[in-house]
């Protein structure tokens, strides 16, 4: 979205840009962040892989390499779109967005889905980047929806929409969901209840109202073919801020949701399950009085954490059926998993983190997220030789810290450098060539 921070003490140096790109209610906005970036245990870059560098060891099975690489988007996504808000009487707005992602390496609109077909039959080592993604190359893998919105009844949108915990995950992650620095921005899967193709909604109906210093919402999809879900899903929000405080929490439900990997170097298998998550979080901001000079920001320290709980179960529905039908993005599932889960899988993620903001223009921010897997019954496949031999269906744990520096000289470009390392172990390490990655990335990031 268009930036709207208040002015920062930059030392008279003038900004560029305008605030906003507007004409007649529509805003054009973008966001460029390139750079350099230097992992321990890494992949080659992937241009149709959303994440662009696998930064982050969380599925990261490949990542075997020492790299040293021109980078691109470890702070923000890379991203243009258009969103509108419209007078259209009585109080009423015309609302709606439309965005899309790309990597500014190569010039590829995301494609998850693409960079899994790319590596098939690819020794683990050998591979470039890839992973499973809601984002499928399609001319807007962020989000487009239209609506309508009133300040007293509230607003209502139909159309492809992230997820409730998705948006909850913007609010109140430390790291700003950087894909460098935390594995909820590297990682769509938490804010999808478990699996990336379900972190934007397609087909879906959202209604949010404000009370005062209360909001709450609800979402419904019915999914089917060319998304990632197949059933219903649906969601509910509630929360609020106080003096300094906020808090929400998140409650979703997903049937039939799509784990893809590669069948075929056109097709993909399919895990498909029923997925139940929910989540609180939470922040605190302080600000140091009105700033150490007339007119500038005052300095902020924010608090967050939060917790969420997924599970994941076999679904009604025989996947079987589901051969032959295409997922996110048009691709056709010509294989599926069968029984993944005889005993559901539980995954527990916790996350706490701080951030300093000067008038200055100077940011600093430290974050640490864990991951708990239970040890459960199902499907799980012998990890091939060479890797980590555990079975998947252990108990497992990840951990990740990271610290990042930022300098902002303007509202519309910074510079930032940071350190990201992060390690599993048990289950979650299962079929790895390293369980263990550590991240050093730099860059320029330019909003409009």
């Amino acid at each position: 979205m268009p930036v709207h921070a208040a002015d920062l003490d930059t030392g008279g140096l003038k900004d560029p840009l305008p605030d906003t790109l507007s004409w007649q209610g529509v805003t054009l906005y973008g966001t460029i962040d390139v750079g350099y970036a230097y992992q321990n245990h890494g992949v080659p870059t992937g241009g149709s892989f959303p994440q662009i560098l696998e930064y982050n060891i969380w599925n990261a099975k490949n990542a075997s390499k020492t790299i040293s690489t021109p980078a691109a988007d470890a702070l923000s996504r890379t991203n243009i779109g258009l969103t509108i808000a419209e007078d259209i009487g009585a109080g009423w707005q015309a609302v709606g967005k439309a965005a899309t992602d790309f990597n500014p390496l190569s010039g590829e609109l995301a494609d998850g889905p693409a960079s899994l077909l790319r590596n098939f039959g690819v020794p683990l080592a050998n591979q470039t980047a890839n992973g499973d993604s809601n984002r499928a190359g399609q001319a807007f893998n962020g989000e487009v929806f239209a609506g309508v919105s009133n300040s007293s009844y509230g607003t209502l949108t139909v159309g492809r929409q992230r997820s409730f915990q998705y948006e909850a995950f913007d609010e109140y992650d430390p790291q700003g969901l950087s894909y460098a620095f935390g594995i909820i921005g590297y990682s769509a899967s938490f804010s999808g209840s478990g699996d990336t193709e379900a972190a934007r909604w397609n087909d879906s109906v959202k209604y949010t109202y404000q009370y005062g210093p209360l909001h709450a919402g609800a979402m419904y999809s019915n999914g089917g073919p060319d998304t990632g879900i197949f059933g219903q899903a649906y969601g509910f929000d509630v929360g609020g801020d106080y003096r300094g405080f906020a808090v929400d929490a998140v409650y979703q439900k997903e049937s039939d949701v799509v784990s893809a990997s590669a069948a075929s170097a056109t097709t993909l298998r399919a895990v498909i399950s029923d997925n139940e998550s929910w989540s609180v979080q939470g922040k605190y901001t302080y600000e140091f009085g009105d700033g150490f000079k007339d007119g500038a920001t005052a300095a902020k320290l924010t608090f967050y954490g939060g917790y969420e709980n997924i599970s994941f179960a076999n679904p009604d529905k025989n996947p079987a059926d589901l051969i032959g039908e295409t997922t996110v993005g048009g691709y056709v599932i010509s294989a599926v998993t069968l029984n993944p889960y005889q005993t559901d899988k539980v995954l527990q993620l916790a996350w706490t983190g701080a951030k300093v903001e000067l008038p200055s223009g100077w940011s600093f921010t430290g974050a640490y997220y864990h991951v708990e897997q239970n040890a459960f019954l199902g499907t799980v496949s012998k990890p091939a030789a060479g890797t980590i031999q555990t079975a998947a269906n252990a108990s497992g744990s990840y951990n990740d810290g990271s610290f990042v520096i930022d300098y902002r000289f303007n509202k519309h470009f910074d510079v930032y450098a940071g350190v990201n390392y992060s390690a599993l172990d048990g289950g979650l390490s299962s079929g790895y060539l390293n369980n263990n990655q550590t991240t050093v990335a730099t860059g320029v990031r330019l909003k409009f």
